[in-house]
């Protein structure tokens, strides 16, 4: 037997937080470097105006960590951030967090990797686990003249909330998820709201539910049915919805499609706005919007949805191609972010010095969307070709993370020197995900952040029985580990 093993966690969002936990409860020491001054991630950075999840609390949950007092069925943002921290405050991780440490590089020198983070902190690991996600990088929009604009502007992942938009003109650029959210809970609340859209979004609609402090009580006394709840949605979730919308001869986007649009028509009343709202793609082939409030809040008053195509910006606010200056005194992008940084721009070499950035100078890739070959005992949660496009994340993580400890435990009882991927499993495995991307409804004619240069989806696009049975038990016949 070796002796116990040594990890770094690479951020402390809800991927590494649950690493963190997880190594906690099996005694193996670790240390977690954190960019920021707190836990996280995504939930810690985005602090917008009607932040909130968009799928059910109750999956949204660590399944040892479950939350009898989520107050809606989809919570907001800030309670999310909440139950995080209020987690790692109860089980003590903070102690193992270097907070303020990104790190800078990581080095394998034949045996282990060598650390290095910004605070100058520098240490030798067995394992890494990079736990950075995805959504935290901000993509500014490439429009002409955008530092010039003379008010307050920033990226919906920057929130100003130092500034009183009561009396102000708001532009959002932007309708995804973030724009629909900010503009369900801004619009007719500013002296004049404009919503810049580029492309019309399918909205499904969804009852805001709130939980009863009676429901709360239950599930507080009754773990049972707590648990039960989990498991039913989650299956439903996972197995049932997000499955079937995968494939793009299955019918179930038609479905999707037809309920969008009887949203849209029986919630718009103003025939010329209910057109600049109607999609020309599939439903589903975007990543759906998920929204009880939205066709309500663009009926409000002083509230504009600007479909011309955005020709610059100004100091005074935006011009769009038809000459007409839309003056501003806030400008929000709402514009996504960079979705192939993981962790980048870290320096991270593998064997023989190669560089990860020169592995995906192309594009990011990853076997089983965890490994990557030349990079021994390095893996990543919610990596490249993760389901983050359709699964809940944090099933996902746990089950990478379980697949990840197998091959610890080989480790350990010295079956096994390291582990890496092959090349020739890792190229094999990338072939076979993108024929199958291509069949996926993210396919089907959109533009979208899911889509890499080539224009295919880059998600996971099997079941998730799929996910779950690559993840049950690790083919050592797929790795390198002497």
């Amino acid at each position: 037997m070796r002796e116990e093993p040594k990890f770094a966690i690479i951020g402390a969002g809800m991927s590494g937080i649950l690493a963190a936990i997880r190594l906690q409860e099996a005694g193996i020491d670790f240390t977690v470097f954190e960019k920021a001054d707190r836990v996280g991630g995504t939930w810690r950075e985005n602090t917008y105006p009607g932040i909130a999840c968009d799928v059910p609390s109750h999956i949204y949950s660590y399944s040892f960590e479950l939350n009898p007092d989520w107050s809606h069925f989809c919570s907001p943002g800030a309670e999310i951030q909440q139950y995080f921290e209020d987690i790692v405050d109860r089980r003590g991780i903070d102690a193992y967090i270097r907070f303020g440490a990104a790190v800078t590089s990581a080095r394998w020198n034949g045996e282990a990797w060598e650390v290095t983070a910004a605070d100058g902190y520098s240490d030798t690991f067995d394992w890494v686990i990079a736990a950075t996600g995805i959504l935290h990088h901000p993509k500014l929009p490439d429009i002409e003249g955008l530092d010039s604009f003379e008010g307050h502007m920033w990226h919906s992942a920057r929130w100003n909330h130092d500034i009183d938009l009561s009396d102000k003109r708001v532009g959002v650029i932007g309708t995804g998820s973030t724009g629909t959210q900010i503009t369900g809970t801004l619009a007719g609340t500013v002296a004049h709201y404009s919503l810049f859209q580029r492309t019309a979004q399918w909205v499904v609609p969804v009852e805001q539910i709130e939980y009863t402090e009676e429901e709360r009580e239950n599930f507080r006394t009754n773990g049972e049915e707590l648990r039960n709840l989990h498991e039913t949605l989650s299956k439903q979730f996972n197995d049932g919805f997000a499955t079937s919308i995968l494939d793009k001869d299955s019918g179930i986007s038609d479905s999707i499609e037809e309920n969008c649009r009887n949203y849209l028509e029986t919630n718009v009343t103003d025939p010329e706005l209910r057109e600049k709202l109607r999609p020309t793609y599939r439903a589903a082939c975007k990543r759906l919007v998920v929204s009880h409030n939205f066709y309500d809040a663009v009926q409000r008053e002083r509230t504009e949805v600007v479909t011309e195509p955005i020709e610059r910006i100004e100091p005074s606010g935006v011009r769009t191609a038809d000459g007409r200056l839309h003056e501003l005194d806030v400008l929000v992008l709402a514009t996504g972010f960079q979705v192939d940084r993981f962790m980048r721009p870290m320096e991270i070499s593998g064997v023989d010095g190669v560089l990860l950035d020169d592995v995906w100078s192309e594009r990011p890739s990853a076997y089983l969307a965890l490994g990557v070959h030349g990079f021994p005992n390095f893996f990543m949660l919610n990596g490249p070709n993760s389901p983050v496009g359709n699964f809940s994340l944090i099933q996902t993580a746990e089950l990478q993370f379980e697949y990840i400890m197998q091959l610890v435990e080989l480790w350990r009882a010295g079956q096994i020197d390291f582990a890496h991927p092959s090349e020739a499993a890792a190229q094999a495995f990338e072939a076979e995900r993108v024929e199958a991307a291509k069949g996926t409804v993210w396919a089907t004619g959109c533009s979208s952040w899911y889509l890499d240069d080539r224009g295919i989806p880059f998600t996971w696009p099997f079941a998730f029985s799929r996910f779950r049975d690559e993840m049950a038990e690790p083919k050592l016949g797929d790795y390198e580990t002497v």
